[in-house]
């Protein structure tokens, strides 16, 4: 037969309404001793202050003491039957006259008329006090002893009065009735208020136990920090109860984030105010660092928020790279139309018997096109950067865009990094090509220019296309700003944003003027990127240069 084991419960609610249950009877019993003991004491108080008003009263009749004077002590005397009248009277235990040798002169029990007290009666002989509790012949008592004096002040004798403690007990024990039910009562609404919290506290954790909410815990921090979102709980101060792992690698963030504040830990801009809610919508495009970020908000009951982050940074290169190869087949479908047309050509020469203009015809295309390729490499001595340009110059020219470099152009071999430099300039190419082409403007044109001022590199794209308002040119840098139609594999609004966070991250700029003559400047710099740069040509500056 299986034993019932009663155990501690293992249900959050349970084991706080026991907890509460506990505390308050463990307080109450401390509060009850803590009052009876005060009690105690003003009850015997109480009782010595009766004692002593008898034996005062008792020791001023003038009988006592003339009666103590008269004779010798007498169990029928009048002193005994004074003292007597006075303890049935007052219902104290004893009252006992003494003379100054201690010899009682009345008692309880008249048979110990005669003989001496049993405690010692020197204080009140000397004409003092006594207050006390203490054990005598007639047991436990509370007892006042103060001296008798006759007419004329002098000590000659003691009265010492005994009130019951026995009594001083009972009345103890009659208060603790009344005591128990205040406690009694206490702890009833004590009990109840411990039952509604426990009650709230179930529905709180769903009746899950202690373990369980410590198990729950444990897997939380382990999902946190292993999925591949980043996640952030923000309270309804914003600041940062929690961010995982990645969250912290996304938005750059150190050991010391969480209990701290969103303005202490993110600059101005759209990322503070995505995660602070002040932008509203699904999947908020933001940039942080060289980051394209997805970011969804979603607040919680206490007014706070969780805002997760998920890394589009290699879909919008991905969708980049696919619009840059979408252009190069139009560019390449072009091109093979235009060499169908060379080759009828040359054809439509050797048809007619004219070899040597059919070569000459094909040498002039030869030298034509080396000298497009080679005017981008001795300017620029970079290969991908000098490869960016030409592949961009080939997807113009299908445009019917001119794309050419300035007379200033001359970026030599020596850049840390050109990655970031190609993004930039990628990036405000293709802008350019989509503002100037396709028709919308008469003679389309794009300036490139790219140089070296000491350590800084200074890249330049201007078109003549119908510029940038005065009010917009810092508006156009921020994320999810365009006024373009978005593609399907990707968003807009992203390019420029990620030009201006790339620039800040070397401590450059990114800005845009007015070109002169119509059109507009964007100017991104790059300090500390080049090393043994040389001086760049002392030439005038490309028109409409903002600086």
């Amino acid at each position: 037969m299986a034993r019932l084991r009663v155990g501690w419960p293992r249900q959050v609610f349970a084991q706080v309404l026991i907890a509460q249950l506990l505390i308050t009877t463990g307080v109450l019993l401390l509060l009850t001793g803590l009052f009876l003991q005060p009690l105690r004491t003003q009850l015997d108080d109480q009782a010595e202050h009766e004692a002593l008003a008898i034996a005062q009263t008792t020791a001023a009749d003038p009988d006592i003491a003339a009666g103590l004077l008269a004779g010798g002590p007498d169990p029928r005397g009048p002193v005994q039957r004074q003292a007597e009248l006075t303890r049935r009277a007052t219902g104290a235990l004893y009252v006992v006259v003494m003379n100054l040798r201690g010899v009682r002169w009345s008692h309880t029990d008249a048979r110990r008329v005669g003989h001496h007290v049993s405690t010692d009666p020197s204080i009140p002989l000397h004409g003092r006090v006594v207050l006390q509790v203490d054990r005598g012949t007639l047991g436990t008592s509370a007892r006042a002893k103060v001296p008798l004096r006759d007419r004329r002040g002098r000590v000659v004798g003691a009265v010492s009065v005994g009130i019951a403690y026995s009594g001083v007990r009972d009345r103890l024990l009659a208060a603790l009735p009344g005591l128990l039910r205040y406690a009694g009562a206490t702890l009833a609404v004590g009990a109840c208020a411990a039952f509604l919290v426990a009650r709230a506290l179930r529905r709180r954790t769903h009746g899950v136990s202690v373990a369980d909410i410590s198990a729950l815990l444990a897997e939380r921090e382990a999902m946190l920090h292993a999925v591949r979102e980043g996640v952030v709980a923000l309270d309804e101060k914003d600041r940062v109860r929690l961010v995982n792992d990645e969250a912290a690698r996304l938005l750059a963030l150190d050991d010391g984030a969480e209990g701290r504040r969103l303005n202490d830990l993110l600059p101005p801009g759209r990322s503070r105010d995505v995660l602070a809610g002040q932008v509203t919508g699904r999947d908020l495009l933001t940039v942080r660092g060289s980051r394209v970020l997805i970011a969804n908000r979603m607040p919680t009951q206490d007014g706070g928020s969780v805002v997760t982050l998920r890394d589009r940074t290699e879909v919008a290169v991905l969708g980049r790279e696919l619009d840059s190869t979408k252009g190069l087949l139009e560019a390449l479908r072009a091109q093979d139309h235009e060499h169908a047309n060379r080759l009828h050509t040359v054809l439509g020469f050797l048809d007619l018997d004219m070899a040597e203009r059919a070569r000459s015809y094909v040498a002039g295309l030869t030298r034509a096109r080396h000298a497009s390729a080679e005017k981008f490499s001795e300017r620029i001595r970079m290969p991908v950067v000098s490869a960016l340009l030409v592949g961009k110059s080939a997807i113009a020219s299908e445009r019917g865009v001119a794309l050419r470099l300035s007379d200033r152009t001359l970026l030599p071999n020596g850049l840390i990094d050109a990655r970031d430099v190609v993004t930039v300039l990628g990036n405000l190419i293709d802008n350019a090509l989509d503002v100037v082409g396709g028709g919308r403007v008469t003679e389309p044109v794009v300036e490139v220019e790219v140089l070296v001022e000491g350590d800084t590199v200074v890249a330049r794209v201007s078109d003549n296309g119908p510029g940038v308002p005065v009010g917009l040119r810092e508006r156009i840098f921020d994320e999810g700003w365009t006024t373009k139609t978005s593609p399907a594999h990707r968003d807009r609004g992203l390019g420029l944003a990620l030009v201006r966070s790339l620039a800040e991250r070397y401590g450059g700029v990114a800005r845009v003027a007015a070109r002169a003559g119509g059109g507009a400047v964007f100017t991104v710099t790059f300090p500390g990127t080049f090393s043994d740069a040389p001086k760049a040509p002392s030439v005038p500056a490309l028109a409409g240069d903002p600086s």
